[in-house]
């Protein structure tokens, strides 16, 4: 669960990046996998076991070796990266509000590079509203944005696993409620 430090003047929501237990799961499982065929691939063209569970050597290389390398191969560049961005923590970051300083703050974490941190500063004064957007179904979308004045919306949750519904509703109309506009989308 996200700590939200919470003032008289300030509201900031630390947003959870790459490092999920999800990221987790699937870059241990593609690196195990992707290592397990890798090893059989090169078992069937050395001819020896490389897998002490299992006899890879008897094996045809061409094709059946060639496609397990392959796909080892391809499984060991994913986790790769998978792990990579795990590491960096792509995608985390916060959203502050700020009465003091009349801001709002949106930091987040890219990949590393002369541009890695991302930071957009709105004028409180610019905020028209908060709208939350709802889509259930296959993939569901559960989004807080906030509404400028000039018609933008910038969007305030993270990516990925959708916030549970009391949570989003919660978070929707704590921001609300602390920059003084209205709240759209929540019935």
């Amino acid at each position: 669960m996200n700590k939200i430090k919470i003032s008289n003047e300030s509201l900031t929501y630390p947003i959870v990046g790459s490092r999920r237990f999800s990221n987790y799961w699937w870059a241990i499982t593609i690196s195990i996998g992707g290592a397990g065929f890798l090893a059989a691939g090169l078992s069937s063209y050395l001819k020896y076991d490389l897998l002490p569970f299992t006899s890879a050597k008897e094996l045809v290389f061409i094709p059946q070796g060639v496609v397990m390398t392959f796909y080892g191969t391809v499984a060991i560049f994913i986790s790769t990266f998978l792990w990579l961005t795990i590491l960096w923590d792509v995608g985390s970051g916060y959203n502050e509000f700020n009465k003091n300083k009349g801001i709002i703050e949106i930091l987040r974490q890219g990949f590393p590079g002369k541009n890695r941190t991302i930071k957009l500063t709105y004028s409180i004064n610019d905020i028209k509203s908060i709208k939350v957007q709802i889509n259930e179904g296959i993939n569901p979308k559960r989004e807080i944005y906030l509404l400028t004045k000039d018609k933008k919306q910038i969007p305030l949750t993270r990516i990925g696993q959708p916030m549970a519904l009391k949570e989003l509703e919660k978070q929707a109309s704590e921001i609300a409620k602390f920059l003084g506009v209205s709240l759209e989308g929540i019935m």
